[in-house]
């Protein structure tokens, strides 16, 4: 079974650090409002990894909480990826040049595919395409808009591209602890050669369980709402994803 990737949430509103009901930018729990200290405390716990979303940005159409979002790469130690209202080549190689390991893109891989292909052409495998879905359908704009493109359809169209990975998010289930729709994940990891990333609803243990025993292209997770929530601790979803624990850190 190849390496499998637990990427803990930062998702950013007005500078804190929130996590929202299916996308709604009205339905936010505040978590914390210190990014950057998160982001310690998330290495500290034994992270390798980042997932950093700029909500604001995401309905923006560009970075809104960039202070915070440099703050986090600062503070991080690993690997931070970075989405939520990129939808340029400059915006792409801002955050490159900030350290940032891997740049989310999302409505622009739907709306402008040449501006993604040539970002993944030039820095290969350190574009994400984020492919978020409402009943199947590919959501832009912050979630806010529904196209008729399906997600297996908008993947395929960049599996030549040079691409690190496909994001695939239920909106549906995300922030609301319902469980990660395994099914939907695991028939996008059957239908692209991609590596696929899941999101969206990880309650706690199972769903990191039932993604690691479907062994079908699935790179890792994003966890948010679970961990903050106390459902899940960081340290178990590591240990359950067979990841190694920082070396302060004890796998008991």
């Amino acid at each position: 079974m190849t390496d499998f990737t637990i990427y803990p949430a930062i998702d950013l509103k007005g500078g804190q650090v929130v996590r929202l009901a299916e996308g709604d930018m009205d339905r936010a729990t505040i978590y914390a409002d210190d990014p950057a200290a998160q982001a310690r405390r998330f290495a500290a716990d034994g992270a390798t990894a980042l997932h950093v979303v700029d909500l604001d940005g995401a309905f923006a159409g560009g970075a809104v909480n960039g202070a915070a979002v440099e703050a986090i790469i600062t503070a991080f130690p690993g690997r931070v990826q970075v989405g939520g209202g990129i939808r340029s080549r400059a915006d792409i190689d801002r955050w490159l040049s900030l350290g940032v390991a891997r740049v989310v893109v999302g409505t622009a891989a739907l709306e402008n595919p040449d501006l993604v292909r040539a970002a993944a052409a030039a820095a290969p495998g350190r574009i994400i395409v984020a492919v978020d879905a409402r009943a199947g359908m590919v959501a832009t704009r912050g979630w806010a808009t529904v196209s008729t493109v399906t997600v297996a359809e908008l993947a395929l169209r960049f599996e030549d591209a040079g691409v690190a990975a496909v994001l695939f998010t239920d909106v549906g289930r995300d922030g609301l602890l319902r469980g990660v729709n395994i099914e939907a994940t695991v028939a996008l990891a059957h239908a692209t050669r991609l590596p696929v990333i899941a999101s969206g609803g990880v309650a706690g243990p199972d769903d990191i369980t039932g993604l690691r025993a479907a062994d079908a292209g699935i790179d890792g997770v994003i966890v948010g709402r679970a961990i903050y929530d106390g459902r899940l601790t960081l340290p178990d979803a590591l240990k359950l994803a067979g990841a190694s624990l920082a070396p302060n850190q004890s796998a008991a």
